[in-house]
């Protein structure tokens, strides 16, 4: 038993042990430098003020005119070229120029070009040498099913010195991405490398996930029995093999490091599940619409797109609760909040009786509505700062709601709930103490993933020596 137990050890270290040092080395640049993403306050940063005058069109026509059976929310932006309603259904998105309904859909380089130039300009950016790329469906940065709605992209680079490059979605003509020339070279190191995340391997979903699942599944049962064997030589077992040299240093460090290790890898497995062993969090597309009502956009009066006097960047209406609201936004951490026709009496976000009256459409046994505090054992938050997520528990379901946008965020069950700290807790220190304590959280995860790397080292040492001997005999 024990012979094969070290067999299965030493021959998936010596495939393996690179691997581990590259997780726990990109691991740490990982957390310094994360993944490009548009945050919501850089998306508004660059939004230019809307100019009411070329909406000659209502969101109830829109919405008729869009062609979409289940639209859930409507929004209207400023683009260079006029403005726009962007009409949002469970899984696409429609554009249309809100003077006369036609289609928005970006269909040449130079309109991109142009909508990146005056985004860049509201983030005082220098443009002036910017260039436009044809529109692709993929790249490295922009691989994630959440760009899928909006795709193909237009890849503008503006050839400043921060080496920026803009996103352009051609079917809505939203900024949906800015990368930097540091953030793209320190992610090669970092999350491509970590995530084994090439676009000629990442492009093919299926391919990738079950490379990565068995990888990781395997990784993980060699640190399984690394640490068993550790526990069993410390325990003095028969069998247990003895250790000098490179083995003793190895064997040492991973008593020290062991625990780290072992829960480590296991839930960088776990990251890999997608549903297969714990649920994956994400409301049906049933519940999204039971929450919203489905309310007949029809209902909306014809004025309401001229319901605001005041300048603003954004307008939005969603369903919610079998009504629609108007969501008025002039900055990014400011919005009011409407029932759809009423030009008084608005609030900033939902209130808890509005999600209350709202709960019986979602499920029967539903409670009061709380609001997720900081410091929550679950943590979530909205887009817009101080703005309240509410949870609902429905039986044993629990479900989040954004109270700025009533979107429904995220749905937890007792098996999400576990996923929580098998997943999140183990393999990013989300702990509600140290998520209150960045700076020590940031210690901590160099501090391990460093102590991770110098042990994957050793085994890279004896899995190159065992090696050389193998390759000898």
């Amino acid at each position: 038993m024990m012979r094969a137990l070290v067999l299965l050890h030493r021959w998936l270290g010596v495939v393996f042990c690179l691997l581990f040092a590259m997780w726990f080395a990109s691991g740490a640049v990982m957390h310094l430098v994360p993944f490009p993403a548009l945050s919501e306050a850089d998306r508004f940063a660059g939004l230019a003020p809307l100019q009411l005058s070329g909406v000659v069109h209502d969101p109830a026509e829109a919405v008729s005119a869009s062609g979409l059976t289940n639209v859930r929310r409507v929004k209207v932006t400023q683009r260079t070229d006029g403005p726009v309603y962007l009409l949002f259904g469970p899984t696409n998105v429609v554009a249309l120029r809100a003077s006369d309904l036609s289609s928005a859909a970006v269909q040449s380089p130079s309109v991109a070009l142009a909508i990146a130039e005056d985004y860049a300009s509201r983030r005082q950016w220098d443009a002036s040498a910017a260039g436009a790329a044809a529109p692709q469906s993929y790249d490295q940065w922009t691989l994630a099913g959440d760009f899928d709605r909006y795709r193909p992209l237009y890849r503008i680079s503006l050839h400043d010195t921060q080496g920026t490059e803009l996103y352009v979605s051609a079917t809505t003509g939203e900024v949906v991405l800015n990368t930097t020339f540091r953030q793209r070279a320190w992610n090669y190191v970092g999350s491509v490398a970590h995530w084994i995340y090439p676009t000629v391997l990442r492009s093919h979903r299926g391919l990738w996930n079950r490379l990565l699942w068995w990888l990781s599944l395997l990784a993980s049962i060699g640190a399984g029995a690394g640490a068993l064997i550790g526990a069993l030589q410390v325990f003095g077992c028969r069998g247990a093999p003895a250790y000098r040299g490179w083995q003793k240093a190895h064997h040492w460090l991973g008593l020290c490091c062991g625990t780290f290790v072992l829960t480590w890898i296991f839930s960088g497995f776990l990251s890999m599940d997608n549903g297969l062993l714990f649920s994956a969090g994400t409301p049906t597309d049933k519940e999204a619409s039971s929450l919203a009502g489905a309310p007949p956009w029809s209902a909306l009066p014809p004025d309401e797109i001229r319901s605001v006097a005041n300048p603003v960047r954004e307008m939005e209406w969603f369903a919610f609760g079998g009504k629609i609201y108007r969501r008025v936004r002039a900055t990014a951490d400011h919005q009011e909040l409407f029932l759809a026709g009423a030009t008084s009496s608005g609030q900033a976000f939902l209130r808890a009786n509005d999600i209350d009256a709202a709960a019986a459409r979602l499920a029967a046994d539903c409670g009061t509505a709380a609001v997720v505090t900081s410091g929550n054992a679950y943590p979530i938050a909205s887009t817009i700062p101080e703005a309240p997520v509410f949870r609902l528990t429905c039986g044993p379901e629990w479900f989040d709601i954004d109270g700025a946008s009533g979107a429904l965020l995220e749905k937890l069950d007792a098996s999400r709930r576990a996923y929580r700290w098998l997943f999140d807790a183990l393999h990013t220190l989300d702990f509600p103490v140290l998520i209150a304590r960045p700076a020590l959280r940031t210690i901590l995860i160099i501090l391990l993933c460093s102590g991770g790397f110098v042990f994957s080292m050793t085994g890279v040492i004896l899995a190159w020596r065992r090696t050389a001997t193998s390759l000898r005999a």
